[in-house]
C-alpha cells in the first residue's frame, strides 16, 4: 500500500496530533498516537510448525500487533516459542506468493484464476482418462482443512493416494507402535516418576506446555534420563545425558528388556492378562545383556543395568517416551524395530494408561455432514501409487504414504499428476536432486502455498493461498483427558486480493471437474456441523479460539487396536511379510570407518526457534541463528582436535551425493562418531532470499533409500568425511 502525506495525515487524525516540518511526519508523535490506539484480541492457531498452538491476535488498526499464548489451548497453556511470533511476520511478508502462477520452462508466469483451473482441470482429465485415478496423488501436512477438503477431492476422483510430510518424522513410530499396542500413545509427564527420553527433544521439538509439564515434574522430584547422541536442549533440564553411539539405540533397549525379564522386575500380571507373545520376545532377548550392548551403544553394561533397575522399580509410574523422530523415526535401518521394542518395553511396565504413565485419549466426537444432502465419494478401491500398505511393495508402511518413493515412480512414468499443500517434501526428504527431477517431471503438479519454496518450484501451477492469519479453516480437535475443539478464525482482512483459500480452491475446481456435487456447501455449514455435538455455537468457538469439553472416563486398561486385542510381543503380520515378529538386533545400514579419522555419521535435529526450512527465511528467526552462530556444524573435542580442527574453523564436509563448507562448533556435548547439523538451513530457492544459501542441510548429503520394512527414508543413514577447509 502506498501512502502519500495526506492520506497519512487523514488515517492518523484519530489518534492524535501529528506535527510535521518542512514536510516531514513528526515519527514520535506518530508513535505514540499509535500506542494509544485501542487494542483488538482474536484466536488463532499457530501455523509456525506441525503442533497449530493456540495463540491470541492482537491488532492495532486492523493491523496485527503482537502475538500471545492462549491460556486455555492445551499445547500452549499460554505460553508460546520464538517460531510462533517469527510465523506471524509472513503476514506482511513481501516474499509472498500474490497471485497463481505457471511454470513455463523455468521461470514462473502471473496468470489468472480462471486460466490457472481451467488448464488445471482439462490437464487432470486428459489424466485420468489416459492413466487413471492410480497415477494421480495428494501430499500435505496433515491438519484439518487439508485432511478434510483434500480427501474428499482425492475420493471423489477416485484417487487413494494420500501422503504427509509425517514420512519425514514419525512413520515408522505408527508402523511400530500401531503394530504393537494399535495406535501411537501420549505420555503423562506431570505424574510420572521416572521418564527415560530416547532421541527425543521437548526443549527444541517444542510444544510450550510439553516444557512446563517436564519442569514442574522434576521440581516434585520426577528423574529425567535424555539418551542422545548430542547433549540437546532437553538434556539442560534433564537429571542425567547419557551419550549414545547413533543408531544404536536398539541394543540399549534389548539389553534393559533382558534385565527386566531376567530379573523378574516387569508387571507379571499385566503381562499375563494383556499381551500376547511374551514367551517369544522373552527367548528372543535372552542372549541380549548388558556386556553384550555394552560395545555397540559404548554405555556402560553398569549403567545399563541400573537404568534398567531403576525404570522398573518405579512401575508403572514411569515410561520410555514413545517419541517422534529421534532414534525410532525415520532415520535408521532399525528404527521400525527399535520404535517396536520400545513398546514392549513399556508393556513391561505395566504402563498403559495409567497415571504417570502412557496415555490413549482419543479427541472429540465432531458431527458430520448431513449425508442426504452432502453425500460422500466412495473410497477408492485401487492400490496406492506409493505402496503404502500394497502386498509386494510396502505392506507395513501406514497410509501416511511414502512421498519420497512417488519421486521415484513419477520418474518410472507410474505417476503422472499431483497436488501438494503447505508440504515441501523436495527440501525436506534426502536427495533433492532425485526429488525435484521426479516431481518436476510429472505432467501436472499443482502446489497450494504461501510462499515459492523448492517443491514449488517443481510445479506446473502454484496457486497461493493467504496466510494463516487470512484465512478461516475446518475445526480442529485435539485428544485429552477432556477433549478440545479448536479454531482458527480469520482475524484480519485479506491482504493479496487475489490469494483464496484452499477450500475456495478445492470447491471451483471440483465443479470444474464434474465432481461438484460432492462440495455442495460451505466452509460454514461444515464447521457448524462438525460443532453440532459438543453444545458450542461456531460464533462461540470464534470468540474462544479453544473450547475444553467434559473429561471423559477411561477404562483402567486401554482397549488395544490390535488384531488380538491385547499388546503383541509377538506379530504376525510382520512374519507374514518377512520381518522378525518379534524386536531383534538389527545393526544400522553403516557406520564410519574406525581406519579413518574424517569418517563420521552425519546426523540432524531441531532448533527451538525453527521449523524444518519452513521458518528460516524470516528475518527475524534467521537472526536468532546469525546471532548465536548456530548453523554450525558440530563435531566432538577430541575427534576435532586429532583433526587439526579449532572451534570456529571452517571445514569441508562430503558425501558421496554432495559436499559443502561450514563453520565448526568444537564440543564436548556429542558422541565421536557422529557429526551433527541443525535441520533447519540449506535453502535453495531463489524466491526465498533470506534464507538461500545459508548453512548447510543433511538430506544434500543423504542418498534417497527405502528402509526394508515399512520403506521409510533412512534419513541418518550416511558417513560423511570432515576436514579443514
Amino acid at each position: 500500500m502506498k501512502f502519500t502525506r495526506r492520506t497519512f495525515l487523514k488515517a492518523s487524525a484519530a489518534t492524535g496530533a501529528l506535527a510535521a516540518t518542512s514536510g516531514l511526519i513528526d515519527q514520535k508523535v506518530w508513535a505514540q498516537g499509535q500506542q494509544a490506539a485501542s487494542v483488538e484480541m482474536k484466536p488463532s492457531l499457530c501455523n509456525g510448525c506441525s503442533s497449530h498452538c493456540g495463540m491470541w491476535v492482537y491488532l492495532k488498526n486492523g493491523r496485527l500487533w503482537k502475538v500471545a499464548g492462549h491460556t486455555d489451548h492445551p499445547r500452549s497453556r499460554g505460553k508460546l516459542c520464538a517460531r510462533a511470533h517469527g510465523a506471524a511476520t509472513w503476514l506482511y511478508d513481501p516474499n509472498r506468493i500474490t497471485r497463481p502462477l505457471k511454470r513455463e520452462g523455468d521461470k514462473f508466469k502471473p496468470v489468472s484464476w480462471e486460466q490457472a483451473l481451467d488448464e488445471i482441470a482439462v490437464k487432470l482429465k486428459e489424466i485420468l482418462a489416459k492413466d487413471g485415478p492410480g497415477a494421480i496423488f495428494y501430499g500435505h501436512n496433515p491438519r484439518e482443512t487439508g485432511v478434510f477438503y483434500g480427501t474428499r477431492f482425492m475420493h471423489a476422483l477416485g484417487a487413494p493416494t494420500i501422503c504427509t510430510h509425517n514420512a519425514s518424522c514419525n512413520t515408522t513410530l505408527n508402523t511400530g507402535w500401531g503394530a504393537t499396542v494399535g495406535t501411537t500413545p501420549g505420555s503423562d509427564v506431570g505424574g510420572a516418576k521416572y521418564i527415560i527420553f530416547i532421541g527425543r527433544n521437548f526443549g527444541e521439538g517444542i510444544r510450550t506446555s510439553q516444557v512446563t509439564s517436564l519442569t514442574r515434574a522434576m521440581e516434585k522430584g520426577t528423574k529425567v534420563v535424555c539418551i542422545d547422541p548430542r547433549h540437546n536442549a532437553t538434556a539442560n533440564l534433564a537429571s542425567e545425558w547419557i551419550p549414545i553411539r547413533p543408531g544404536t539405540d536398539l541394543a540399549l533397549v534389548l539389553a534393559m528388556a533382558n534385565v527386566i525379564i531376567s530379573e523378574e522386575l516387569y508387571d507379571m500380571a499385566f503381562v499375563e492378562q494383556h499381551t500376547i507373545g511374551f514367551d517369544e520376545f522373552r527367548a528372543a532377548v535372552q542372549s541380549y545383556t548388558p556386556e553384550w550392548a555394552e560395545p555397540i551403544t559404548d554405555i556402560p553394561a553398569a549403567t545399563i543395568y541400573r537404568l534398567a533397575r531403576e525404570l522398573a522399580s518405579h512401575k508403572p509410574n514411569c515410561f520410555i517416551d514413545p517419541s517422534w523422530k529421534g532414534a525410532f523415526g525415520t532415520n535408521y535401518k532399525n528404527s521400525s524395530q527399535t520404535c517396536r521394542a520400545v513398546a514392549c518395553l513399556n508393556a513391561l511396565l505395566g504402563n498403559m494408561g495409567t497415571p504417570g504413565g502412557l496415555t490413549f485419549y482419543e479427541g472429540p466426537k465432531f458431527g458430520k455432514l448431513d449425508p442426504a444432502k452432502h453425500p460422500e465419494p466412495p473410497k477408492p478401491t485401487l492400490p496406492r501409487a506409493d505402496g503404502a500398505g500394497v502386498k509386494g511393495e510396502w505392506p507395513l508402511a501406514t497410509s501416511q504414504g511414502l512421498p519420497h518413493y512417488l519421486a521415484q515412480k513419477a520418474k518410472e512414468g507410474k505417476v503422472k499428476a499431483g497436488f501438494i499443500r503447505h508440504h515441501n517434501p523436495v527440501r525436506n526428504f534426502p536427495d533433492p536432486e532425485h526429488m525435484m527431477t521426479g516431481y518436476k517431471g510429472l505432467e501436472l503438479l499443482v502446489v497450494f502455498e504461501t510462499h515459492l519454496t523448492e517443491t514449488a518450484m517443481a510445479a506446473t501451477h502454484i496457486l497461493p493461498e493467504p496466510s494463516f492469519l487470512e484465512r478461516e479453516e475446518v475445526v480442529e480437535g485435539l485428544a485429552g483427558k477432556k477433549p478440545a475443539a479448536c479454531l482458527r478464525p480469520q482475524v484480519v482482512a485479506k491482504i493479496h486480493p487475489e490469494t483464496r483459500s484452499f477450500d475456495e480452491i478445492i470447491v471451483a475446481l471440483a465443479h470444474k471437474l464434474g465432481i461438484g456435487q460432492y462440495f455442495q456447501f460451505s466452509l460454514e455449514e461444515l464447521n457448524r456441523a462438525r460443532l453440532a455435538p459438543l453444545g458450542i455455537t461456531l460464533e462461540e468457538l470464534r470468540q474462544k479460539g479453544t473450547f475444553i469439553g467434559e473429561e471423559v472416563p477411561v477404562p483402567e486398561v486401554p482397549e488395544f487396536k490390535t488384531p488380538s486385542g491385547k499388546v503383541e510381543f509377538y506379530v504376525a503380520k510382520f512374519a507374514e511379510n518377512g520381518h522378525s515378529p518379534v524386536p531383534v538386533w538389527e545393526a544400522p545400514l553403516v557406520s564410519p570407518d574406525p581406519g579413518n579419522p574424517r569418517s563420521f555419521r552425519l546426523i540432524h535435529g531441531k532448533q527451538g526457534y525453527h521449523s524444518h526450512t519452513a521458518t528460516a527465511n524470516i528475518p527475524y528467526l534467521l537472526q536468532i541463528t546469525k546471532d548465536h552462530d548456530a548453523e554450525r556444524l558440530w563435531l566432538n573435542a577430541s575427534r576435532a582436535a586429532a583433526l587439526g580442527i579449532k572451534d570456529g574453523d571452517l571445514v569441508l564436509v562430503k558425501s558421496a551425493l554432495a559436499s559443502g563448507k561450514v563453520r565448526v562448533k568444537v564440543t564436548e556435548r556429542l558422541h565421536p562418531d557422529a557429526a551433527y547439523l541443525p535441520s533447519g538451513y540449506g535453502s535453495f530457492s531463489p524466491y526465498l532470499p533470506n534464507a538461500r544459501g545459508f548453512g548447510l542441510n543433511q538430506n544434500d548429503f543423504t542418498p534417497y533409500m527405502m528402509e526394508p520394512l515399512n520403506g521409510h527414508a533412512m534419513m541418518m543413514e550416511v558417513i560423511v568425511e570432515v576436514q579443514k577447509a
